[in-house]
């Protein structure tokens, strides 16, 4: 029994068949006909399987379509009735079959679909719980559980084993071999040695104990210390003087020049440049306007357009005329009346917005008003706050005082505990040396032996590629010789050969510039046409302009002549405007009130803050100009005075003393 084959049989006829168009019996009998299926267990394996498959497809469609969506969605649809016949397989003819015949049934396909499908189908949780509930909306609970989930649960331990030996075959892991059994051998039977006399031991002689190593020998000597100390305060000492000499500048000695002075100076260069241009770029006069009404050229389309326009309210004329005729009303007193209503519903809108507009403002003003209020209950609210945070403020300083007592008391503790952990932490730091040293050591060896290796490959690979250039070096004849007038030897209908196909090319291009003659022609013929057309509609669009120009010039001597009507006020606006004023004087006179005025205590203390500040710029003033003094005479003198000269005479100064202090 080919397993691969049947199990292709039972795809097969599951995908052939149609419930709605053959019976069961009549498709089974036809597939075995068609296919010349002669073996008896061959024929009864399918009709079993098949019939089976369609008898509880119900039963099928919860596992293949749960695979799916859950695990299956980047699998292929063609294969479901494949997962259908091993989902049957499994649940009703597992004992039949036995786990080696199912073992083989897997095996004929794909190692990646079957563990996919397998691990989902046999996974305990899937199976006792949502596939057992879908199970239990086709048959009784006592059906599935005694004929779907007590088989399916027996033979699990063998169906897992199943798994893990297709995941080992997709990791392409191997099976461990059997260990071969070792012949044990069996000492000689020899006479056994007297055992020998132990020996006297020797008497240790004593060693005097050493003395201990004097305790200066791991100390710096006291003088090094001195001389860094001594360092340090003379490099403090410079540079206090360095910051105090830069500080104290002059500003008269000073090399670089003001900004102002700068910009002075670039406009004075600015403008001697100026002069000196003989040569420049001279700007270009405005053109002068020729004529007041220049003509607009006009294109195709715009012509068209007006051209139709025009066209439209010519027919819409006569139309009206026709109307008027015939006995209809014309329309001008309606119009009148309707510019005269569209007039009203202007100026009722123009004042609801005049009226939103004073309302927005006066909004605007009340809003003012209730802020000055708040900002005065706040004053009052900080000045309550203030004093709260000044109670608070003196506990908080009694409180932390006592925590700095119990730190100092704390940190004196840790102090006498950190002279232990020096001594414990020297001798981890000599384990950890040794420690690093043996590691060294085989680091070494692993190394050399990772070179040779890496060389020995090295040279096999120059061997290969000096065998593949040798090869690609050796030369090929890669000539071919073409008959023009054969054909390719395809036997198809349109054959040619390449003359054959030159001489139609030949036919094809000279029809090809007749159709272009031809059609050049008629493109001629629609240009004149077109423009005969556009010569017509702007005879037309003058016309027209000439009496819209008229009718305008007409229209505007009217107007003209029409009195103008006097502007009405609406009331509710002017009660408006009378309410804004009233907000806008009562919110002066509230800020007024609320302004601070200074008192004479108030007065006293600015006086006195500007008087400080004034000595203060004054004695500044004044050090500037000793320190630009000092300066002026040590540059006249040859001595150093900008940053880096007097850095490197203050590095000078301290080698000096660190010298003498060495000495």
């Amino acid at each position: 029994m080919k397993h691969a084959r049947l199990l292709n049989y039972c795809i097969n006829i599951l995908n052939d068949f149609n419930k709605k168009v053959d019976g069961v019996e009549q498709h089974l009998s036809s597939f075995i006909k068609q296919n010349k299926i002669l073996d008896r267990g061959e024929e009864q394996f399918i009709t079993e399987v098949f019939s089976g498959s369609v008898q509880h497809a119900k039963v099928m469609n919860v596992v293949t379509e749960g695979f799916f969506r859950s695990d299956g969605w980047n699998s292929l649809k063609s294969d479901k009735n494949l997962y259908t016949v091993l989902c049957y397989l499994s649940l009703y003819r597992l004992d039949e079959l036995g786990m080696a015949n199912y073992r083989k049934f897997i095996r004929t396909q794909d190692v990646n679909k079957m563990f996919k499908f397998l691990s989902f189908f046999l996974n305990e949780n899937n199976l006792h719980s949502w596939i057992k509930d879908e199970w239990c909306k086709i048959y009784e609970h006592t059906y599935v559980q005694v004929n779907l989930i007590s088989p399916i649960q027996r033979w699990l331990p063998e169906l897992k084993e199943l798994i893990i030996q297709l995941q080992d075959k997709i990791d392409n892991k191997l099976k461990a071999k059997s260990p071969k059994t070792v012949t044990e051998l069996s000492p000689f039977k020899l006479t056994k040695p007297r055992p020998r006399s132990v020996p006297v031991p020797e008497k240790i002689p004593t060693v005097s104990k050493p003395k201990d190593v004097p305790k200066s020998t791991y100390k710096l000597p006291s003088e090094q210390k001195l001389i860094q100390e001594a360092r340090e305060r003379n490099r403090r000492r410079t540079e206090e003087q360095l910051l105090g000499a830069t500080k104290s500048q002059f500003k008269c000695a000073s090399k670089e020049k003001s900004d102002k002075t700068k910009i002075r100076m670039q406009n004075v260069i600015a403008d001697q440049e100026s002069k000196l241009m003989f040569e420049g770029s001279k700007a270009r006069p405005l053109p002068t306007n020729t004529a007041d009404n220049i003509p607009i050229k006009l294109n195709m389309a715009t012509i068209l357009r007006e051209g139709a326009l025009y066209q439209k309210r010519e027919q819409d004329v006569i139309k009206k005329l026709s109307l008027l005729e015939a006995g209809a009303k014309d329309g001008s007193e309606f119009q009148m009346w309707q510019d005269e209503m569209r007039q009203k519903d202007l100026e009722k809108e123009l004042s609801e917005i005049e009226r939103r507009r004073l309302e927005g403002k006066l909004s605007h003003e009340e809003a003012i008003l209730a802020r000055q209020s708040l900002i005065q209950d706040n004053r009052q609210k900080v000045l309550k706050m203030k004093e709260e945070a000044e109670e608070m403020m003196q506990e908080y300083v009694a409180r932390r005082l006592d925590e700095e007592k119990v730190l100092r008391e704390l940190v004196e503790d840790v102090l006498a505990g950190h002279q232990n952990a020096k001594e414990a932490k020297q001798k981890l730091q000599n384990y950890k040396r040794k420690i690093a040293e043996e590691v060294s050591e085989e680091s070494r060896g692993l190394l050399r032996q990772a070179f040779e290796e890496a060389a020995q490959d090295m040279r096999r690979k120059i061997d290969l590629v000096q065998e593949i250039r040798a090869m690609e070096a050796a030369p090929k004849n890669n000539r071919k010789f073409i008959d023009w007038t054969s054909t390719a030897g395809h036997a198809l209908l349109s054959e040619m050969s390449i003359a054959e196909l030159k001489e139609r090319l030949c036919l094809m291009k000279a029809k090809q510039l007749e159709e272009e003659e031809n059609k050049r022609d008629t493109i001629l013929e629609a240009k004149e046409a077109k423009e005969q057309m556009l010569m017509e509609k702007l005879e037309q669009i003058s016309r027209h302009r000439i009496a819209e120009g008229q009718l305008a010039s007409k229209k505007q001597v009217e107007k003209q002549k029409k009195p103008e009507k006097a502007k009405s006020v609406d009331p509710k606006l002017k009660a408006l405007q009378d309410k804004l004023e009233q907000k806008k004087l009562e919110r002066l006179q509230t800020a007024e009130q609320n302004k601070i005025k200074p008192t004479k205590e108030s007065a006293a203390v600015t006086s006195s803050l500007n008087k400080q500040k004034r000595i203060q710029e004054d004695s500044r003033w004044r050090e500037l100009e000793q320190r630009r003094e000092r300066q002026a005479a040590l540059q006249a003198e040859g001595v150093l005075t900008n940053v880096s000269g007097q850095k490197l005479s203050s590095f000078s100064q301290r080698s000096r003393s660190a010298g003498k202090l060495a000495c």
